[in-house]
């Protein structure tokens, strides 16, 4: 069985166990079905991004605490595979670097775009911002209806409580590393 499932599925029943919620009440806070948060608990069912940002919304925790790990002094982050989530039929692959630390407030992704995919987050949490840093390619981002293209090297920081667009409208792929930080409590 894949491990990331799995994971996900122990991360939400162990969040939902925490705080005494039932499936019914994780669907109505998360919009995403009880028989689906189901298949998502016991590991056989792989969510999409964006189910995993409706869960993480709704429930008021970060994505990446679904792909958290034990951590060490100090960690060496790669590109694992088997953390991969795909998104928009594989196009875009993000690879959680450092998964969410609720002693930094913050979370780093790796991420490609093939050529032409378009993707669109859901607004994160109210205070939460996203640095974009755009290492080859160009990507154009639409922020709030504005559209900001970035071309290779340059970066960008935005409020990401809205709607936000990543687009490779070109004919190669684009790579960028994404770092998401959280409001502190």
């Amino acid at each position: 069985m894949n491990q990331i499932p799995l994971k996900i599925g122990e991360r939400l029943k162990e969040i939902r166990n925490t705080r005494l919620l039932t499936l019914d009440d994780v669907a109505e806070q998360t919009g995403v079905s009880k028989p689906m948060l189901g298949q998502i608990e016991r590991g056989q069912s792989s969510p999409t991004i964006n189910i995993l940002w409706k869960i993480s919304t709704g429930l008021k925790i970060p994505l990446s605490f679904f792909c958290r790990q034990q951590e060490a002094e100090y960690r060496v982050a790669r590109l694992d595979k088997k953390n991969m989530i795909t998104e928009e039929n594989g196009g875009m692959r993000a690879y959680p670097l450092f998964p969410f630390d609720p002693m930094r407030n913050m979370e780093a992704f790796y991420i490609e775009f093939d050529a032409g995919v378009r993707h669109e987050s859901l607004p994160h949490l109210s205070g939460v911002e996203e640095y974009v840093f755009l290492v080859r390619g160009r990507l154009t981002m639409v922020i709030g209806g504005k559209e900001v293209c970035l071309q290779e090297k340059q970066s960008l920081r935005f409020g990401a409580d809205i709607s936000h667009i990543y687009y490779n409208n070109s004919d190669k792929i684009c790579i960028v590393y994404n770092v998401i930080f959280y409001p502190g409590n």
